[in-house]
């Protein structure tokens, strides 16, 4: 071990997997493991990798943690994450109000938005049924889809014309989908889903059967 202006640095090299370490490292380590796609090895390393780096650099990522935790929450309306309530989204007048794209979670929703292609507001459903996993309609924001739906007032004031359905082509996407289009049927509004088909450039060959399926389902007139 060594000492630099800039903070304590630590020579990693040669220490074994089974060393004693001082409990502040083993809570990091531990700490470090629960995220997805860590194991025990890979925290190891992120551990002394923040150790041997600058004092700034892991305080600046202490800090940066510390502020989605204080500063992220979800928009009241369309549950996205946001600094502010509503969210930029929802609160601009240049988005077309009376169109809801209906997504499963949040980084769906930035997925379509950096496309620019969709002008309307959003809603994110904050996951899908899933009967064997326990979720039902009451563990997603449906609820609040359909008031804002009813109820202008809930939408910015604005009445709900379209409502777009977003999910993942999944078993479970699918399903909630049509449970979701099946509580829309008794309002007015019109509903639809995104087109599915060949993505540019594919070749029929690689395609599985449910993606030409829903191409030829969803096939188009030559105009």
């Amino acid at each position: 071990m060594r000492r630099a202006s800039a903070g304590v640095r630590f020579d990693v090299s040669g220490i074994e997997s089974d060393s004693v370490y001082p409990p502040a490292v083993n809570r990091l380590i531990r700490a470090l493991s629960q995220l997805p796609g860590i194991g025990a090895r890979s925290a190891e390393r992120l551990a002394f990798h923040m150790l041997k780096s600058e004092s700034e650099t892991v305080l600046g990522l202490a800090a940066a943690i510390a502020d989605i935790k204080k500063s992220i929450r979800h928009c009241s309306m369309c549950y996205n994450l946001t600094e502010a309530d509503p969210c930029p989204i929802c609160s601009s007048p240049r988005r077309n109000h009376e169109l809801i794209l209906v997504v499963e979670q949040p980084k769906d929703l930035i997925a379509l938005e950096q496309t620019g292609m969709h002008k309307g507001l959003y809603h994110v459903l904050m996951g899908r049924l899933s009967p064997l996993d326990g979720i039902g309609p009451d563990d997603l924001t449906l609820a609040a889809l359909l008031a804002r739906v009813d109820d202008p007032g809930q939408n910015g004031g604005v009445q709900v014309r379209e409502v777009i359905l977003g999910l993942n082509p999944t078993l479970e996407g699918d399903g909630t989908a049509l449970f979701v289009a099946e509580e829309l049927r008794a309002r007015k509004v019109q509903v639809s889903r995104l087109a599915r088909g060949l993505p540019t450039g594919w070749q029929l060959e690689y395609a599985n059967k449910a993606v030409l399926a829903d191409a030829i389902e969803g096939r188009q007139n030559m105009d």
